[in-house]
């Protein structure tokens, strides 16, 4: 797997505006021209404004937001952090837990960038009890178990490539790559491009441990 520097891709964003002037007097003519000034003067404003949001949310990769409130909703997603984007999307809650009990929510609020394989809170839910209440107990190795979910720097999914990739926690997780299928230590990946303002989030479907955990 390689990482690539951040690339910003490009994001159309077409408005358009018909303006209809009635000829029906001097003074008519007037007010209508003027409001027909006002309003091609606001939709230059909004034009600018959606050019920004698209330079500003669009990253290269994933898919690809219409305009409009989901041009909005990216860009309010890109202006968190990763642990804000976690949190804000719900099914994150036990890892944003385990994050706080690991001492690790202001590393990942750091500059980064980085690139987060997350387990949802179904992933965490498939583990034993036994494992997690161990995990609970022994912060240096939650920490270790958590670490290995991240890598430094942002890699998007279209970036992603077979092999070894070293994480975080030191050691390396295996990338698989099968057409459309990508797995990172057999936890299918089934959600790419999360993109917050410092890195990426990329959702996985288990838990994955690495290779010389102790409990």
């Amino acid at each position: 797997m390689q990482i690539r520097s951040r690339s910003i891709g490009a994001l159309a964003v077409a408005l358009t505006a018909t303006f209809a002037v009635a000829a029906c007097g001097s003074s008519t003519k007037t007010s209508t021209g003027a409001a027909a000034t006002n309003a091609a003067g606001a939709a230059t404003t909004k034009a600018a404004a959606a050019s920004t949001v698209a330079t500003t949310v669009a990253k290269g990769g994933g898919t690809t937001a219409a305009p409009g409130a989901a041009t909005t909703a990216g860009a309010v997603m890109a202006e968190k952090d990763i642990v804000d984007t976690a949190v804000g999307a719900g099914s994150f809650k036990t890892l944003a837990a385990l994050l706080t009990t690991a001492g690790l929510v202001d590393t990942l609020k750091g500059a980064g960038p980085f690139t987060v394989f997350a387990p949802t809170d179904d992933a965490f839910a498939k583990v034993d009890k036994a494992t997690l209440d161990k995990l609970g107990a022994n912060v240096a190795a939650l920490k270790q178990v958590l670490t290995y979910h991240v890598v430094a720097g942002e890699v998007m999914a279209k970036d992603v490539k077979a092999g070894k990739v070293k994480t975080v926690e030191g050691s390396e997780a295996t990338i698989a790559v099968d057409g459309s299928k990508v797995t990172i230590d057999k936890a299918n990946v089934v959600k790419t491009d999360i993109v917050a303002k410092n890195g990426v989030i990329h959702v996985i479907d288990a838990v994955i441990l690495p290779a010389d955990l102790k409990l």
